[in-house]
């Protein structure tokens, strides 16, 4: 089960690859500012994965029209995900959970996917600006997409 709604998220620091190099990516630089929308994701170069993070980023002004930040999780390095990206053309902040500990605090850990080894799951959580959770769910497959219409519902109900 994924941490609960009234929680409080467990920030983090990860590595994120983009023009300039590597940088931080911290859950606290918005604490404040700007509500989170966090998503976890199982792998880079894969269908659903592609389609989840193509649409975000299609509609990323909508998410800052939310006052909202998109951050997206996995397992893979920030090299592949940054090639990803190229690729894909996919704009959203994409960080890189190498060693699962974010994973495992969010308690979103897919254990074997397709018999490669543990992932994280799909996942999306609603953070705002204090810090607090505010929507939180795990799929019930990773084929399965997060429920968007509530996201939205919720991001847009937090000032």
């Amino acid at each position: 089960m994924p941490i609960a709604v009234g929680s409080k998220a467990p920030d983090f620091s990860l590595k994120s690859k983009n023009a300039s190099g590597l940088v931080d990516v911290k859950l606290s630089n918005n604490f404040g500012k700007k509500n989170t929308l966090l998503l976890f994701f199982p792998a880079a170069f894969t269908g659903v994965c592609t389609q989840e993070l193509c649409d975000i980023s299609g509609g990323l002004n909508a998410y800052a029209g939310l006052n909202a930040d998109v951050v997206a999780v996995s397992i893979d390095t920030p090299f592949a995900q940054e090639a990803w990206a190229q690729k894909e053309k996919i704009s959203i902040t994409l960080a890189s959970d190498l060693n699962k500990e974010v994973t495992r605090q969010y308690q979103v850990l897919f254990p074997m996917l397709a018999g490669i080894g543990d992932t994280s799951a799909r996942a999306a959580f609603v953070i705002d600006k204090q810090g607090v959770v505010r929507y939180s769910e795990q799929t019930a497959t990773p084929k399965d997409l997060p429920n968007f219409q509530k996201i939205n519902e919720t991001l847009a109900g937090l000032k």
